[in-house]
């Protein structure tokens, strides 16, 4: 078995208030960009066509409504603008600590987490002091894929070795992370399993599995 956690709303909750057009807008003049006049509409509309369950990232995004406006950003302005607009205090969910040292006893752990915005998700960890306690972290941004797109979830199996078929993903978004599902795994969702009473559902689910009886010794009947 391996255990794939989502992130934000799961593991961790972040302050999601604030306007982050303005905020991209703020820090792109800071860097010498003429933003437009009508930049709260450019920001707002859609300027890159993806595939169904593709992940477009932010920067791309903030670049794509520059030039729509006429506007060249130069080098690598719209990414640091977007890493920097997006800054949020973080806090730890009660029981993640707990869940991740359980998950760890049966198998490898990751984070699998739809966010367009680079550096977010390593970030997030590193205030929740939770950077080291995964074998592999995988966003939408970094592998290009959504959930409950399979291929988000197939990109966080293949990090930690298992087929998808193998893997519970434990997420507060039963659209999202419960497309685990038809990717083959389990979801276990934190409304009716919160964090604190994972390791138990652990245990139960660890109980249901072991052979009993004459299936234990090898021996089935007819």
């Amino acid at each position: 078995m391996a255990v794939s956690f989502d992130l934000f709303g799961t593991l961790v909750r972040v302050d999601r208030t604030g306007d982050s057009g303005r905020a991209i807008a703020d820090e792109l003049a800071s860097r010498g960009v003429q933003v437009p006049d009508d930049w709260d509409r450019a920001f707002r509309e859609h300027h890159i066509d993806a595939p169904a369950g593709a992940e477009v990232p932010l920067p791309a995004h903030v670049a794509a409504a520059l030039r729509s406006r006429g506007v060249e950003a130069s080098g690598n302005a719209p990414r640091r603008a977007v890493v920097a607009a997006f800054d949020p205090d973080v806090e730890r969910m009660d029981g993640a600590e707990r869940a991740i040292a359980a998950a760890r006893e049966r198998g490898p752990i990751g984070v699998m987490s739809n966010t367009s915005v680079p550096e977010l998700a390593r970030r997030a960890l590193i205030r929740a002091d939770l950077a080291d306690a995964f074998d592999a972290v995988v966003t939408s941004a970094g592998c290009g894929w959504r959930k409950p797109d399979a291929r988000a979830f197939e990109a966080i199996a293949n990090r930690l070795g298992v087929e998808t078929a193998a893997l519970v993903h434990v997420g507060d978004d039963p659209e999202a992370d419960g497309g685990i599902e038809a990717a083959g795994g389990r979801f276990v969702d934190v409304a009716e399993t919160p964090l604190p009473s994972f390791p138990a559902w652990l245990e139960a689910d660890e109980e249901g599995r072991r052979p009993s009886g004459d299936d234990a010794d090898g021996v089935t009947g007819s």
